[in-house]
């Protein structure tokens, strides 16, 4: 079932903005204090029976310094210099285990994966707590934790770790600095497009199905997780629906991409119950960079699945070969 409105009124839908008049201070603040000087990943091989990848056990600081884990992958094979591919995992998942990265390894990338903070309970594992932060009242989950003050908000949190690994990605060896590119699915989506705003390092982001966007039009929409989860918070404090979604403007894509220059390779589900469509028309819309866009007109939150690899594949050979 199409979830929302056609392509036709999404492909020139503009959803105004709702940046606060501090919105670029705000970031420019939080990675200023929170976001280490000086980068110094700390590299530990890792046994693995691939006989033909080499993984690196490897643990970055990210933000206000907390260590975060990742993996390091590269294929044995591969050219003396590469660009790399930082993966950010979709919701409830973290870095997982070496073997379920090894798409971009074989294409011939270096690949560097971060684990999400305190996630890990859902379907990937997760190596990395999230630390002693402020939790007040909240929906289980993660997208209300911190909700009623921007400062304690979970994903200043994860955007600001995400920036981490692109500055980390650039010091790794065999890594083209000039060629970090940032790729996830879903909260993995979300978390690249917030690295891509964030930072100007980062060459290319290749967003899939992006959570994170437009998120009071997300609630409007559908009752499905996580965006639930916001309507649930929104049901018991009733009193609290507009500081609610004023934090939450301060890490909606919507509002971030207004900040992203690198070129974009974004993919949407028509059908998509989970990520509607409208909200990522809505943030793609106002993407400041060159955006490509991949339209599955059938599918749901799965998007292209593994199809979508082979174009995001093609997508970034061409962009590569005529950057050179």
């Amino acid at each position: 079932m199409l979830v929302g409105a056609s392509r036709d009124v999404l492909e020139i839908l503009q959803v105004p903005l709702t940046k606060a008049p501090d919105f670029e201070s705000f970031w420019s603040s939080t990675l200023d204090a929170f976001l280490p000087k000086t980068t110094s990943p700390v590299m530990v091989e890792y046994p693995t029976p691939m006989k033909h990848v080499q993984v690196m056990d490897v643990t970055i600081a990210g933000f206000n310094g907390d260590p975060i884990k990742g993996w390091f992958l590269t294929s044995r094979n591969a050219d003396s210099h590469t660009p790399c591919i930082i993966m950010y995992d979709g919701y409830g998942g973290g870095r997982g285990l070496p073997h379920e990265w090894l798409f971009w390894v074989n294409v011939g990338y270096r690949v560097l994966v971060m684990d999400t903070r305190g996630q890990g309970g859902g379907f990937r594992l997760s190596d990395t707590p999230d630390g002693a932060y402020p939790r007040a009242s909240q929906t289980p989950g993660f997208m209300t934790q911190g909700i009623l003050n921007k400062d304690d908000y979970y994903y200043r949190r994860v955007f600001v770790d995400s920036v981490a690994f692109v500055n980390a990605a650039q010091t790794l060896p065999g890594v083209n600095p000039d060629r970090i590119i940032v790729a996830g699915g879903s909260q993995g989506g979300g978390i690249s497009l917030a690295a891509a705003s964030l930072s100007k390092k980062v060459f290319a982001a290749m967003p899939d199905v992006p959570f994170l966007c437009n998120y009071k039009k997300a609630t409007e929409m559908v009752d499905t997780y996580p965006y639930h989860e916001i309507t649930l918070y929104c049901r018991i404090h009733r009193d609290q629906v507009e500081q609610v979604f004023s934090t939450l403007s301060y890490f909606d894509c919507l509002n971030l991409v207004t900040m992203a220059t690198c070129p974009a390779l974004i993919s949407i589900g028509m059908h998509d119950p989970v990520c509607p469509p409208d909200t990522i028309f809505a943030m793609r819309n106002h993407y400041a960079g060159q955006v490509t866009t991949q339209i599955y007109e059938y599918n749901t939150h799965e998007g292209g699945s593994v199809a979508h690899q082979l174009v995001q594949a093609n997508w970034l050979s061409g962009l590569l070969e005529r950057s050179e």
